[in-house]
């Protein structure tokens, strides 16, 4: 009995596009459900069979993806998202565009079988130097933020998909990623209520049926245990002041931040004991790993350090999340490939909501064959390496990409020709920052474009797009088309 209360709270993940056999298996014998990546994705089809597949082994099994409708995208690895992400829409501030934005992304994951999406991000990105939410975020704002998570989950939830709002109590003001660390927040307990949680506030109201916790450590409040092991901080803040009853989902414990020190085993009992109930435990991973956290929570269990009752509340939240998102058989298949037939998502009226200096204007107005530096950074482990840019055969094809040990190339280019540089966060890499300074100073025309979150200064972003997504990047080619196109008639 124990054993099967336990897993139905593990929510792991797996490689391929085929349901491996041990996790069939895990799948009949109670497995809470899988978390889908984007390697578990080939297209919309082989998606749905495969969640056909899983639901064969367990009908009411949890399906979870990361789908935050921009730069964050799973179901459109392979081409980009064709939605403005969140950072953009924060911009437009059209609270129907953003719950618009969530219907359409929810209807294409139930179309797919998947029926918890772990969206919207409704940290406040209050630090322009974080590395791990940035566009994510739909502003800087307590207010901003509220509104369009909360529009964005009801969005999302139109369409029977349980919406998990991330990343409690919220990861904005950090300048550390924890998938690879331990970020600290030295915040008091009135300056988050007064704006970390005031998003998470709106968005429970909205109806939010999961919320995601936060691997960072906010020593003012618990000083011991990050959030994801702080019974302050779920049970005391989440639970009792903000009044949330669903599920309490953590970020993935193969993080840093959540399990470098303990391992796996150790973290899912911490983590089930503080509050937590279902445990997403990371990618690709094992029948023997599934089962050396089960023996390890039976262990806690034993030891008096996981409360039996906590592990059956934990798994009765769980199976009754499942059985309201239940998706039946015979539902329609995938929805077509195309942006919502919005005027805000259209374009050039999207690239109204880009941040576009004066001296951007002048370029754009004066310049041609200009060639493109594509700045190659390694994206965040959220992110991965889904396509940004418009750097595809039908929109910016003259670009050169340049990374940190080839910078040196750029000594070379004609003086005389424009340059324009696309990157991502350019302020916050100082290789891609002396890269720039060195442009300004050798060439009289320099176009730096920023696809990611600008410094507050602008000074590594003359256009700001807030966001690499398809759509995102078709308006930017747009707007660069008349300063790439070629000399004399050049063909490309």
């Amino acid at each position: 009995m124990m054993r099967h209360e336990i897993l139905g709270t593990l929510l792991p993940g797996f490689a391929g596009t085929d349901l491996p056999d041990w996790l069939r298996a895990l799948l009949a014998d109670g497995l809470a459900g899988v978390c889908l990546f984007g390697e578990n994705v080939s297209s919309r089809d082989q998606l749905r069979r495969l969640t056909d597949d899983i639901r064969s082994a367990n009908p009411t099994a949890l399906i979870a993806i990361d789908e935050e409708g921009g730069d964050v995208t799973r179901l459109y690895a392979d081409t980009g998202s064709p939605f403005a992400g969140n950072a953009l829409l924060g911009r437009i501030d059209d609270v129907e565009l953003t719950r618009s934005v969530g219907e359409r992304v929810g209807a294409e994951l139930r179309a797919v079988g998947v029926n918890l999406d772990f969206a919207p991000d409704v940290d406040i990105n209050s630090n322009p130097d974080n590395p791990v939410i940035g566009v994510r975020s739909f502003g800087a704002a307590a207010d901003l933020v509220s509104r369009h998570g909360a529009a964005w989950t009801r969005g999302l939830q139109s369409q029977g998909v349980a919406a998990s709002i991330k990343h409690f109590p919220g990861h904005g003001d950090t300048s550390q990623d924890s998938h690879l660390a331990l970020p600290v927040i030295d915040v008091s307990l009135e300056e988050l209520r007064a704006r970390e949680l005031e998003p998470f506030r709106a968005a429970i109201a909205a109806g939010a049926a999961t919320v995601m916790t936060s691997h960072i450590l906010l020593p003012r409040i618990d000083a011991q245990n990050p959030a994801t092991f702080s019974v302050t901080i779920l049970d005391g803040i989440l639970r009792r002041e903000l009044g949330f009853s669903g599920v309490v989902v953590s970020d993935a414990l193969d993080m840093a931040g959540a399990s470098a020190r303990t391992g796996i085993p150790v973290a899912a009992s911490r983590a089930i004991q503080a509050g937590c109930d279902l445990l997403c435990i990371g990618t690709r991973n094992s029948a023997a790993q599934l089962e050396q956290i089960v023996a390890g929570m039976i262990e806690a269990v034993d030891r008096g350090e996981l409360d039996e009752r906590r592990l059956s509340d934990a798994a009765g939240r769980v199976r009754d999340l499942a059985g309201s998102v239940v998706v039946a058989p015979d539902a329609s298949g995938p929805v077509p490939d195309a942006p919502l037939a919005h005027p805000a998502l259209a374009h050039p009226p999207l690239a109204d909501a880009f941040d576009v200096s004066a001296s951007a204007e002048r370029f754009l107005a004066t310049s041609t064959h200009a060639l493109v530096l594509r700045i190659e950074t390694e994206a965040n482990i959220a992110v991965g390496d889904s396509p940004w840019g418009p750097f595809g055969s039908d929109e910016v094809v003259d670009a050169v990409s340049i990374d940190a040990d080839g910078t040196a190339a750029v000594h070379g280019l004609d003086p005389d020709r424009p340059i324009i540089v696309i990157g991502r966060d350019n302020h916050r890499r100082p290789w891609v920052v002396d890269l720039v300074d060195g442009l300004r100073r050798r060439h009289a025309s320099v176009l730096v474009v920023d696809m990611g979150w600008p410094g507050d200064d602008r000074g590594y972003a003359d256009i700001a797009t807030f966001g690499g997504s398809r759509l995102v990047s078709a308006a930017l080619a747009d707007m660069l088309e008349r300063a790439t196109a070629p000399l004399n008639g050049e063909t490309r």
